[in-house]
């Protein structure tokens, strides 16, 4: 009885080794920004406000997107959706995972920094 106790106590703890590892780090927008080129192409997830969002749907085509701007408080980063869903509206409250894109790096500042967009969960006030 003992041992299948064991057993699935370490069945249970791989299993959330193995789902915690496959989830992205959350990560503010500040400390991004520090560092631009350590997250360049790795998955992160941050949560903040949409201050801005512009976004394209053609009905009865499968193409559509959009591009939207998040404030943590920390900063702010933009976020590339490439799905056909659109993009949230102002003032939402948004939890993303995506990777970090590096645009231009000019005189040691990043210029273009951005987050391309995997997926997104709306958080509740």
């Amino acid at each position: 009885m003992k041992l299948t106790y064991r057993i699935a106590g370490v069945v249970l703890l791989a299993t959330a080794v193995l789902f915690a590892s496959g989830c992205p780090q959350r990560k503010s927008i500040g400390e991004i920004e520090a560092d631009p080129s350590r997250y360049n192409g790795k998955s992160v997830a941050i949560a903040g406000v949409v201050k801005t969002s512009y976004g394209l749907s053609i009905p009865l085509i499968k193409e559509g997107g959009g591009i939207y701007k998040i404030d943590d408080g920390t900063g702010s980063i933009w976020v590339i959706s490439q799905e056909r869903r659109g993009v949230p509206t102002r003032d939402t409250q948004i939890l993303v995972k995506g990777k970090i894109r590096n645009g231009v790096i000019y005189n040691g500042k990043n210029y273009g920094l951005v987050l391309m967009e995997d997926d997104r969960e709306f958080i509740k006030n």
